[in-house]
């Protein structure tokens, strides 16, 4: 079992700082026709689907349909036609732990779904017969029906340990087939995060059935874990492709302060934490008075104060088509929907939409080119943004 990490005490002066102009939106609401007025479209909130439970992740099937975790209650739910089926899915493991953070977290489906009806889906796990730690595991399994068939563990996060915060667990299966998996550093232990001879503060790329690929940068390695594809992450629970060029984007939480935007291009790198950050302990404490070192890839933007960024899908559809290529990120803290706009991989700007409307746990855009957002709550609801015409 590895070590919890003290943290060394100062007294640093909080300032909210930036690394970009922003425009904060407050959103211009009329109750009338609930309109949403943002800088470039008007657009309205249809809720879609209401009473999901603390809902975390959420993956489109190619007929439509929307699978969706509920955390808490560790239960896989489908929407037909719109409408939440009552029967829950069932074949889920058994070791599913829902302390804490933990639960039944992200869920995506194979690129071949049509021809193999292959689920993915992470969760905290438990040990065998709930002893020797927890940790962050994916498993698959053959959908059908409201069933999972043949359903296998393909990872397990090494070592498991105690606790019940950041086990990352986001899910993005890359253009060449292989699956990436994000995994915290377990809070207590943020140390383990520039060590790569374990799986803590890492993003992890396997092959659909778990086997290791064979270009993967640690390959051949005496001490490294052979899945790691970078590492030096704290709590990563954004993950997306960009349709454009097919590059990976992550974000991640920062502890007070220092939220990052990375861009996963570099395989084998170290993304810094917590040897880098922009922020500081929640109870003040200062984990490193460095920024910025040596063999360390630094952020594309990073928020200070924190916006807790959770779920995020580059916008690719043809509803908002003033809204091509823009990222959309879910907010917790400040209870909002992000969109950034590049230049390249440059941000140039910002804006907040649904300023103070709930906490966003997901993002991602539907196959019929609308924008679908869950809120993270016991009384949780899909939501979905259309145009105003």
């Amino acid at each position: 079992m590895l070590k919890s990490t003290k943290l060394r005490f100062k007294s640093p002066s909080v300032t909210a700082l930036c690394t970009i102009s922003m425009m904060f939106l407050s959103p211009i609401v009329s109750k009338a026709e609930n309109i949403q007025k943002s800088e470039q479209h008007e657009f309205k909130v249809v809720e879609y689907v209401n009473w999901l439970s603390n809902p975390w992740g959420m993956t489109f099937l190619p007929n439509g349909d929307i699978l969706v975790t509920e955390k808490r209650k560790k239960q896989l739910r489908i929407i037909r036609n719109g409408k939440l089926d009552k029967k829950t899915i069932t074949g889920l493991p058994k070791n599913i732990d829902t302390g804490g953070q933990g639960g039944l977290l992200d869920v995506t489906i194979h690129p071949n779904f049509k021809e193999n009806n292959l689920v993915y889906f992470s969760y905290s796990g438990t040990g065998k017969n709930g002893k020797g730690g927890k940790g962050t595991e994916v498993a698959r399994g053959t959908l059908s029906g409201n069933k999972l068939e043949n359903v296998k563990t393909i990872f397990k996060v090494s070592p498991k340990t105690s606790g019940s915060h950041h086990y990352g667990s986001r899910l993005q299966f890359a253009k060449d087939g292989t699956l990436f998996i994000t995994t915290g550093d377990r809070y207590s232990y943020l140390k383990e995060a520039q060590n790569p001879a374990n799986h803590l503060g890492s993003v992890i790329r396997i092959n659909d059935d778990g086997s290791i690929p064979k270009d993967n940068p640690f390959i051949g390695h005496t001490k490294f874990k052979p899945e790691i594809y970078s590492y030096g992450h704290r709590n990563a629970q954004g993950l997306t492709l960009n349709p454009k060029d097919n590059t990976l984007w992550l974000h991640e939480h920062g502890p007070r302060g220092g939220d990052e935007l990375n861009k996963l291009d570099k395989p084998g790198a170290n993304y810094g934490w917590p040897k880098v950050t922009f922020g500081i302990d929640y109870s003040g404490a200062i984990i490193s008075n460095k920024t910025k070192a040596p063999g360390i890839i630094p952020p594309v933007i990073y928020w200070k104060p924190s916006i807790a960024p959770s779920g995020m899908a580059f916008y690719r559809g043809d509803k908002f088509p003033k809204w091509q290529g823009n990222l959309f990120v879910g907010a917790l803290a400040g209870a909002h929907l992000r969109r950034i706009v590049f230049e390249g991989d440059k941000v140039t700007k910002q804006e907040v939409l649904l300023k103070h409307t709930a906490r966003f746990r997901d993002v991602k855009t539907g196959p019929d080119g609308y924008i679908y957002i869950l809120t993270d709550d016991s009384e949780g609801q899909l939501l979905r943004l259309e145009p105003v015409k």
